[in-house]
């Protein structure tokens, strides 16, 4: 109702089971083509998972890095199987046909024997069913124990309030924009706990109870039960000054400094930006510009998946031991969004710092480049957790526009002009790619903190800075009772080390 006018995709048509598995980017043969391993993280921590990835690459098997419908054999550790049902069920993923559902005892049988070995009783899980009871009358919705924190709260994209988060968000992005920061954090914070509840707001009763709800809010909700739209979002949204800004952040490299300059310059469309001789633009500016209809119609999972096999192929070309991690909206289960975020390490230290250069000089070979600039490491070994929760971390980076080859679904060359305003035989689209190169020893932390989402994150310092006196960011885990760092190989330990329960990416949509 309240969505401000922007390109929308359309949700693509389901394909067919007969869809061939998508080209394998080990750089090992695979020996046994028919079965397709998927280890799970859960419980057995990053590091250890990476290591048996490629050992069994090495000895021949197809290892997926991701859970797919091409997976054949779930294997776990210290798992038992109710626990792997219901993590398969939550990834959406318990109706994959003929998967086998294994203890880490049949994986390394087949280490032993280099090659895969019949599944034995003792090999498979005990699975139980797990029962969905519904209820043939109306149950009141429980809103006892909902917590403050995003990252106590399970949130997946399931969203059953869209008619007052949909609000909430504009109101927040509004606030955001007139650097009303507290006002700004309470809507994202509202929008954040409605995300979470299982069950849709019907009346102003169903919030009592919930943190965050005070009476500007409450005004807001009131509105949009009693009449189904709400004023002051109304106001907002006819708002000229409110509409240019939006308008102008949506371009690659603006800010809110320079979209604020241009609205008090006068200018209130694209094409006025691009027709002022005055205005000068940064490179990042100039390529926003030049691909704005492709960055704006946003990533679908399937070019995301498409950049990532890319990303590894060069990344491994070099460094064949490193670990290249899809993170951001797409870790989270999205099957769109605006950029796709990887992540990349290496067991052997320090490697990781030769990487990107090289990365970048082989796609400018290929002509994969649109555009890109880097940014180095800034980190200190000294340096402690940041406060701020909005602080961007040390890690060298690289923001980049690569071509994707829409035809193939991968990632290639110009097959034809350099057209990007879609005239001609362009066969292309620009995808936004962040690069993230980080240490091994902070791997875990770096993967909590691009997983996101941004509430979650935000909660997550919360959480360890008012309830365990402890300082967490995208580098390490400090206990500032102590004094000392707290060592973490997985996410699951972080969790464990601040006292949470795990939760796993598709419910961190906060």
């Amino acid at each position: 109702m309240y969505a401000f006018p922007t390109t929308s995709l359309a949700p693509r048509r389901k394909q067919p089971k007969c869809i061939k598995p998508p080209k394998c980017t080990s750089k090992y043969d695979i020996k046994f083509k028919d079965i397709a391993i998927y280890i799970l993280e859960r419980k057995m921590g990053a590091s250890r998972r990476y290591f048996l990835m490629e050992l069994a690459r090495k000895k021949g098997f197809r290892v997926e890095p991701d859970l797919s419908e091409y997976v054949t054999h779930v294997v776990s550790e210290k798992n038992s199987g109710a626990e792997v049902l219901e993590w398969l069920q939550a990834k959406k993923a318990g109706s994959i046909p003929n998967v086998a559902i294994l203890d880490i005892s049949w994986f390394t049988d087949c280490m032993g024997a280099g090659q895969p070995v019949e599944i034995e009783r003792k090999h498979r899980l005990t699975l139980q069913k797990i029962c969905v009871c519904k209820s043939p009358s109306p149950v009141v919705p429980s809103r006892v124990g909902v917590s403050q924190y995003a990252c106590q709260r399970k949130t997946t994209l399931d969203n059953k309030n869209t008619l007052f988060t949909d609000a909430f968000e504009i109101l927040a992005e509004n606030y955001e924009f007139r650097e009303n920061e507290r006002s700004c954090l309470s809507f994202r914070q509202a929008a954040s706990v409605l995300k979470s509840l299982t069950f849709t707001i019907a009346r102003m009763a169903d919030v009592d109870g919930l943190p965050g709800f005070g009476d500007h809010i409450r005004a807001v909700m009131e509105d949009l039960i009693e009449d189904g739209e709400s004023s002051k979002v109304s106001e907002v949204l006819n708002d000229e000054v409110y509409r240019s800004l939006k308008l102008f952040t949506t371009i690659f490299g603006v800010g809110l400094r320079t979209a604020e300059k241009w609205h008090r310059l006068g200018i209130r469309t694209l094409e006025e930006i691009k027709s002022n001789e005055n205005l000068k633009f940064s490179k990042m500016q100039i390529a926003g510009l030049q691909h704005y209809e492709d960055i704006l119609g946003g990533v679908r999972k399937a070019e995301a998946d498409a950049v990532a096999m890319v990303v590894r192929d060069a990344v491994w070309t070099f460094l064949p031991d490193a670990v290249v991690t899809l993170t951001g909206g797409f870790r989270r289960g999205n099957k769109t969004g605006h950029d796709v975020d990887m992540l990349i390490t290496s067991p052997i230290q320090g490697k990781e710092k030769e990487l990107l250069h090289k990365v970048i000089n082989l796609w400018k070979k290929q002509d994969l480049l649109l555009y890109h600039t880097i940014h180095e490491s800034t980190m200190d070994e000294d340096n402690l957790p940041s406060k701020r929760v909005n602080l961007l971390d040390h890690f060298q980076k690289c923001f980049a526009i690569l071509k994707l080859n829409q035809h193939r679904g991968e990632i290639s060359s110009c097959d034809g002009p350099h057209d990007s305003g879609g005239r001609g035989k362009r066969i292309w689209k620009a995808i936004r790619v962040d690069l993230v190169f980080c240490p091994f020893e902070q791997y875990a932390f770096a993967l909590l903190g691009w997983t996101g989402s941004r509430q979650f994150e935000r909660d997550l310092r919360r959480y360890a800075s008012h309830e365990k006196k402890m300082m967490i960011d995208n580098h390490a885990l400090y206990d500032k009772t102590k004094k000392v760092f707290v060592k973490c190989e997985s996410e699951e330990e972080i969790f464990g080390h601040l006292g949470l329960e795990y939760i796993d990416p598709v419910e961190r949509n906060a």
